[in-house]
């Protein structure tokens, strides 16, 4: 029995031993091997899945099938409350998780996952995710935008994070930014024209028409109808054909705007928090993965993607759905190369990466 307990004993010392030799090479890896070894795991784990699931061959079938899901998702919650089936707030909450799968379609096709060799197929794709996302620019614009970020992620220079509060300290102000873009950029306008270059805010700004445009017309309207209604009696005194526009905005409120306003502001909130600004050096040092239980009301009306957008940082190239697919075991790989998990001081320190932190 004594010689069995030595024997067990030895064996848990070695198997330590090994584990803390093999951390501490880990941490001695250069960035570049740190990368290296985190973009070979997800191109070997999106392998083993693909001929694990033949089904995943056939991307562009895939991708039109989840389209046409989300977008009756919503049109069939808009149904569901017109007839009064349901109350305004179950409409919003199932709108705004129909509305998050578009945006990943969006992202996709921004690098072009789905029917690249066909222009039409493709163009109607980005316009369907574009109207089921109304408070966001037009999809070909962000293209370039988001190409940008690729390059800039964590710099001055890269707008698209920073038009979502990505580098404000000021708790306040990146709050409105958060939850309204169009005010976000007003703010920021002045100081985007001499800190990041070519930027133009009529180039932003129109990259919005005709459906942000709609969007805001629809948001404002409705706010400031209500608003004013309280110091006058618009509601008796407005003409028939007013009331009847505030009725079809109201609908349109709770149907697309307020679902909208709760997927943008829980993406923006994520996605700011999580790409880092300032001190960034590698793709190591572009973002940390949110896997808090904090995080996870903001993850489901952004599909998770806290837990996933890094692992896009490393291969950009790859269906939404195949990076949820290989998540668990890939986030255990780039925990080991270095990738930070839950940097929650970075964002104390306006997002900064801070390499002496552990």
């Amino acid at each position: 029995m004594k010689s069995n307990s030595n024997f067990l004993t030895y064996n848990i010392i070695k198997y330590y031993e090994y584990n803390t030799a093999k951390n501490s090479y880990m941490t001695q890896l250069s960035a570049k091997q740190n990368i290296q070894a985190i973009v070979k795991a997800i191109k070997t784990e999106e392998a083993l899945l693909r001929q694990k699931h033949p089904l995943l061959a056939h991307q562009n079938t895939l991708g039109l099938i989840i389209l046409l899901l989300s977008l009756s998702a919503l049109i069939g919650v808009g149904i569901l409350y017109y007839l009064a089936i349901i109350p305004a707030w179950a409409c919003i909450v199932l709108a705004a998780i129909a509305a998050s799968i578009s945006h990943e379609l969006e992202h996709d096709l921004i690098h072009k996952q789905y029917f690249s060799n066909q222009p039409l197929m493709h163009n109607f794709m980005m316009l369907t995710v574009w109207l089921m996302r109304p408070n966001t620019i037009s999809p070909w614009y962000r293209r370039k935008m988001h190409l940008h970020h690729h390059k800039t992620s964590g710099t001055e220079q890269d707008l698209e994070e920073r038009l979502v509060g990505n580098g404000i300290k000021n708790p306040f102000l990146r709050a409105l930014v958060i939850i309204d873009g169009l005010l976000g950029l007003l703010i920021n306008t002045r100081r985007f024209s001499k800190e990041i270059k070519g930027f133009s805010f009529a180039s932003v700004f129109n990259a919005g028409f005709p459906v942000t445009t709609a969007y805001f017309a629809v948001l404002y309207s409705v706010i400031v109808f209500h608003l004013a209604s309280l110091f006058a009696p618009l509601e008796a005194s407005s003409p028939a054909l007013v009331l009847d526009i505030m009725n079809v905005f109201e609908f349109l409120m709770v149907v697309l705007i307020l679902p909208n306003i709760v997927r943008s502001s829980s993406l923006n909130f994520v996605t700011s928090s999580m790409h880092y600004y300032g001190g960034v050096n590698n793709m190591l040092e572009q973002t940390h993965v949110i896997t808090s239980r904090l995080f996870m009301p903001f993850n489901l009306f952004c599909f998770n993607f806290g837990k996933t957008h890094t692992i896009h940082h490393f291969v950009p190239n790859q269906p939404f759905y195949l990076r949820q697919m290989l998540s668990k075991n890939i986030l255990k790989v780039m925990r080991k190369h270095n990738v930070r998990f839950n940097d929650f001081n970075s964002i104390k320190n306006a997002n900064a990466y801070n390499a002496q932190a552990n």
